[in-house]
């Protein structure tokens, strides 16, 4: 061929047309259709929202557990924990909330089921959360500042009630389909929405979701079947 700076305008465009072809027919020989690499920063595709008897999202937390005594200014490191660290085998509470040190989060979700940890433990739980879009950072200074008892012991994971979940990069929550994003409202950005359910070896038992769904960008708070009264409730009536 011609070099393309010299290319008559017929030779441009039988270049410009194989040029465009060839990854269709590449795709074709190979049995299927190519598709473009996704773009730097797009959101995940929605998942949908979790019900009785969904399987919840296999995922990691970054959490932070204790390697050193508490007079260390730093006494932490970086541990990885899975969904199956916390869920396999186990049957478990968990409530997630919008944000950490927000005010129905703290003055009424939270404390309520600190309140209610050992009742529930009475009930046939093994372990309490309550997750929330945050970074473990975050996610410790909120219990201390509710006055939650820290486990200082080695290798502990956070408090000796109930368990701060950091899901900072909100996979977790994607993965329940519970995403929502505050723009106008709020300004959050993503975080999740407010519910709570009982997890039964990796599989939602029972859930209890605000409002009856999610709302993206909600101007109000629904604070009605995710707090710790229904859930107690609930666990009593399903006591073997």
């Amino acid at each position: 061929f011609e070099s393309r700076k010299h290319a008559s305008p017929s030779v441009k465009m039988m270049l410009a047309s194989a040029l465009l072809c060839a990854p269709l027919a590449l795709a074709a020989r190979s049995g299927g259709l190519a598709r473009a690499p996704p773009r730097f920063g797009a959101r995940m595709m929605a998942t949908a929202t979790a019900t009785d008897g969904s399987a919840v999202p296999s995922v990691t937390f970054k959490t932070r557990t204790r390697i050193g005594p508490p007079e260390d200014e730093n006494p932490f490191d970086w541990k990885d924990v899975t969904s199956e660290d916390l869920f396999k085998g186990k049957r478990v509470v968990l409530f997630s909330l919008p944000g950490a040190f927000t005010p129905t989060c703290s003055s009424f979700q939270l404390p309520g089921y600190e309140a209610a940890y050992e009742q529930m433990k009475a009930l046939g739980i093994d372990d309490v959360y309550c997750l929330s879009v945050n970074d473990a950072f975050v996610m410790r200074q909120w219990g201390l500042k509710q006055g939650m008892a820290e486990d200082m012991t080695f290798g502990a994971n956070g408090f000796t009630k109930v368990k701060l979940l950091p899901d900072g990069a909100c996979l977790f929550t994607r993965g329940m389909g519970m995403s929502t994003t505050w723009e106008k409202e709020r300004g959050f950005g993503e975080r999740s929405w407010r519910y709570a359910c009982v997890i039964d070896d990796m599989k939602v038992e029972k859930m209890f979701i605000e409002g009856g769904g999610i709302v993206q960008d909600s101007g109000p708070d629904p604070y009605e079947v995710s707090d710790a009264a229904p859930m107690l409730a609930y666990l009593e009536s399903v006591k073997k």
